[in-house]
Formats: structure tokens, C-alpha cells, sequence
């Protein structure tokens, strides 16, 4: 027997999607599985002693999603509790624990260290898991075992990530109560491919799914589809790295939803990169039941947009916001303001651009978590050590250690960032404005600001009255009223 863990407590509460694909590959291939949904249960500890008083599994499987929430001056880090979990664990089940998961695959040896578990796989979990299982019970040759973490003789040895190209996942969808998470969470999210052959400066996508695009066939996709309409859920958010990357699946995807006549029945939401994109792709998407897209633009700065490794420029934004108003689709631009080179005036550039651009709304986040393996962090350490470096802010003491929440800010715009921005924009509604950390004065206390999706009990009140989508559309839409 194998238990699955999701200890993911964020709310609004996302469904594990990566939960789902595990349980139900490891059920094709034989393997008895249970579920224990942290995130659901109103008392996670309780919840394990009384899952592990009925099962005896031979081995415990446990998904990190986020490490942090990658949100500055928020800097919720959740490895602590990853590492209790394990702990109790240990004091009430014999079985060896696996950890794995998109946030545990950027920090994998670090994690297994740090919270005493037995191994971790990096990668994708569908095969590795069942792979991991068959070891324990006959063989133990671990090494065979893509993308595992182990530990022997005293030291923590590491496998290659696995990530294979012919990806393919179960379809069902009926390992997570979705239908719950719908009604809680007011999305649910699925893969039409994993990995990015972008080079974003700051992203550690790459080391969690690898280095370059494994995609899945849409038909298979739209079966996933099929599965979760027929649970109730009808808001999806596809939660690839980019949606449009390659173009060519994008628009197939598309023309299988079409196919499917999901238009009418489906709404869904995905994340974009600003090209390649253009006129016949948002007519494919907004066909196949579209509604927003929240594209990476980061700046409208050439020199900041050169820095973070974006193609695109300020043009080819105006533009995908002119095609996405033309095929009736709201659209997100998310911003990235304070990286290297970031002064007063290239943000006050950012945001006068964007209003003529005139999207839907756009994020001005502040602040750029420092990940080990990316670019960001060999632009950063070839100047001096880290914990030398003016704009590296951090809620810890002691050495700089990447596994906590670590980010970079321009010290150009000094000592009062988000104060700096939030004046820049002047109040103007389409912007989702950067928090400093400091309580809300009565002046600016009005909480659809808040742009943190980790404990925003505004998107929660939203969502229990009925609101679906993605999260930024719901926010816009409380703005607009």
C-alpha cells in the first residue's frame, strides 16, 4: 500500500493536481493507494494519527508544492512544517517517507537533509513513485530509480531528474475531492505539458520540470477535461509555465477543445508568454472557452526586459493586450519591478506604459526571490557574496541560505520600495499594488488590494459567495464591482 500526502494548507485551497496524477498512475500499475488531504482536514495532526491507526502502507509519499510563497515582504516559508510532518510521521508509521512535488524538485537534496526523510524524487512522480515501491519490496537498487534522492552510507546521493519525454498522465481525476476544492478554492488547475526551454533569469521552473517542453496529446488533455466537467468543476486553470511555448500545442490543445465543444461549458484561464502570440491563436483559445490569460511581461523597459531574458518589448505587449480586447479575453499583465538596474525611473516608465497599454489589471510585484541553479543567482554571487550585496532582503539571521525566502530589490529605489510604487501609481484601480510589510494605515486598508494570494481571506469571502476563476480575475472583478 502507498499514502499520498498533500501538505499544502494555503488558502485559498488549490487542488493537487500532481496528487491526483500520482494516485492514479500508481493505481494502474496495481498499487493499492490512499489519500490523506492535509489541506482539508480541520486538524492536521489529528488527522494523522487517525489515518495511521487504520493503514499500515509500506511506503509514504509526501507533495511539496511551494517551499515559500515566493511573495516579498510576505516571506512565508513552509519547510518547517514539511519537516514536522515527517517528524510525526516517524512517530506513528514504520514505513520509509518519499518526498516530492514541484517545490521539493527545486531544493532536493537540501530538503531530504534538512527534514530527515528517507528519499525524495525530482522530477515527475508517476513512474519513479511505483519504481521507488518495487525497489523496497525486492532489489533495493535504488540508483535505477530516476530522479530519487537517497540516502547511503552516511551521504545523500542524487539520481538524474526525471523527466521523460514521453509524458503522459492518468485522466481521471478521482484520487482529490475536486469538487470541494471547486468549491472552496474556485478553480481547479491541470498540465497540458511540463518543462520550459525559456531562459527567465529568476524562473526555477527549469530545475523543477527541465529544461525543455514535454507535451502531452491534447486529446488526452481534453479526457482530463471531460473527467473534472464531469465532477462540476467548470473553471480550470491550466497551469503550464506558458501555455504558448511551443505555439503549436497551444494551438492544437485548443482545436481539441473545440472539437470537444467545450465552448459554453468551460471556462479556463492559463498563463502566457507575451510572444509568440497573435491573432489566430487567441481566436483559437478564445473559442475553445478562454476567458483570461495572465501574461509574463515583467517591465516595459528594454534594458530591465534584456536583464530578466524576456524577448518581447513594449510593442508586442500593446499588442497582446489589442488581440486579447478584440476576442473578448481579460487579460493580467504581471509585473516584475526591482530587479538589477531597476532605478525610480524605469518604474515610473513601467507604470506610465501600462496605462496606456490599458490591460484588465497588472500585478506590480516588488521583489525577486533568489533561487539557487538560476541565472539570478550567478548575475548576483559573481559580484560578491550574497549577504554583501545592497537589495538582498531576508526575515532570517545568520548566513544567507537560499532554501529560505530570499529576494533581491534594487537598492535604487530605496529604503521605502513599495511606498515608491504605490505612490507611482497613484491609486489607479487597474494596479495590484506591493505591500511593505507594515500594517495598513485606515487610508489604504482596502483589502481587494492585496495581491498575496497565500491567506487572502477576501479571496475566500469572494469564493464562498460564488465567485470563480482565476484569482487576479476575481480581485478585478471586486474592484470593478
Amino acid at each position: 500500500m502507498l499514502t499520498l500526502i498533500n501538505t499544502n494548507r494555503m488558502v485559498p485551497p488549490i487542488a493537487p493536481v500532481g496528487l491526483d496524477y500520482l494516485a492514479g498512475a500508481a493505481r494502474r500499475a496495481g498499487v493499492e493507494v490512499d489519500v490523506l488531504d492535509l489541506c482539508l482536514a480541520d486538524d492536521p495532526e489529528l488527522a494523522l494519527s487517525e489515518h495511521f491507526a487504520k493503514h499500515s502502507p509500506e511506503l509514504v509519499a509526501i507533495s511539496l508544492r511551494n517551499v515559500d510563497d515566493c511573495f516579498w515582504p510576505g516571506a512565508a516559508w513552509f519547510v518547517p512544517e514539511l519537516q514536522a510532518t515527517v517528524r510525526r510521521i516517524r512517530e506513528i508509521c514504520d514505513a520509509p517517507v518519499v518526498v516530492g512535488g514541484v517545490g521539493f524538485s527545486i531544493f532536493p537534496e537540501r530538503i531530504v537533509e534538512h527534514t530527515g526523510a528517507d528519499f525524495g524524487i525530482r522530477g515527475d512522480g508517476e513512474r519513479s513513485l511505483v519504481e521507488l515501491l518495487t525497489q523496497l519490496r525486492a532489489g533495493r537498487r535504488f540508483d535505477a530509480v530516476d530522479g530519487l534522492i537517497w540516502r547511503e552510507d552516511g551521504a545523500i546521493r542524487s539520481n538524474r531528474p526525471a523527466w521523460p519525454e514521453d509524458l503522459s498522465v492518468p485522466t481521471a481525476r478521482d484520487a482529490v475531492d475536486n469538487a470541494t476544492y471547486f468549491r472552496l478554492g474556485g478553480q481547479v488547475g491541470l498540465e497540458t505539458k511540463r518543462g520550459c526551454s525559456r531562459q527567465c533569469v529568476y524562473c526555477a521552473d527549469p530545475l523543477a520540470k527541465g529544461t525543455k517542453e514535454r507535451l502531452r496529446d491534447p486529446a488526452e488533455v481534453a479526457d482530463e477535461v471531460e473527467s473534472l466537467l464531469a465532477q462540476g468543476v467548470d473553471v480550470l486553470h491550466l497551469c503550464d509555465s506558458e501555455f504558448n511555448v511551443p505555439i503549436g500545442h497551444a494551438r492544437d490543445v485548443c482545436e481539441e477543445f473545440t472539437g470537444r465543444r467545450f465552448e459554453g461549458r468551460l471556462r479556463w484561464y492559463t498563463y502566457m508568454t507575451v510572444v509568440p502570440f497573435d491573432g489566430d491563436l487567441a481566436r483559437r483559445m478564445r473559442r475553445a472557452g478562454c476567458v483570461g490569460i495572465d501574461f509574463t511581461s515583467d517591465s516595459t523597459e528594454p534594458s530591465l526586459l534584456t536583464t530578466y531574458g524576456q524577448p518581447h518589448r513594449k510593442e508586442d505587449l500593446a499588442e497582446a493586450v489589442r488581440l486579447c480586447r478584440a476576442n473578448g479575453i481579460a487579460v493580467m499583465l504581471d509585473l516584475l519591478l526591482g530587479g538589477p538596474g531597476e532605478t525610480p525611473a524605469t518604474v515610473e516608465a513601467t507604470i506610465d506604459s501600462v496605462r496606456q497599454i490599458d490591460p484588465d489589471c497588472a500585478g506590480a510585484a516588488l521583489g525577486i526571490r533568489i533561487y539557487p541553479g538560476t541565472p539570478m543567482h550567478s548575475l548576483l554571487a559573481a559580484q560578491r557574496p550574497l549577504d554583501e550585496i545592497p537589495g538582498v532582503h531576508r526575515r532570517y539571521d545568520g548566513p544567507i541560505d537560499l532554501l529560505r525566502p530570499t529576494f533581491y530589490v534594487s537598492p535604487a529605489l530605496g529604503e521605502r520600495p513599495a511606498s515608491l510604487v504605490r505612490d507611482l501609481i497613484a491609486g489607479d484601480p487597474r494596479f495590484f499594488e506591493p505591500d511593505d510589510g507594515s500594517p495598513p494605515s485606515s487610508d489604504q486598508a482596502d483589502p481587494r488590494a492585496d495581491y498575496n494570494y497565500n491567506e487572502n481571506q477576501t479571496l475566500v469571502d469572494a469564493i464562498a459567495r460564488g465567485a470563480r476563476g482565476a484569482y487576479w480575475d476575481i480581485l478585478r472583478g471586486l474592484r470593478t464591482g
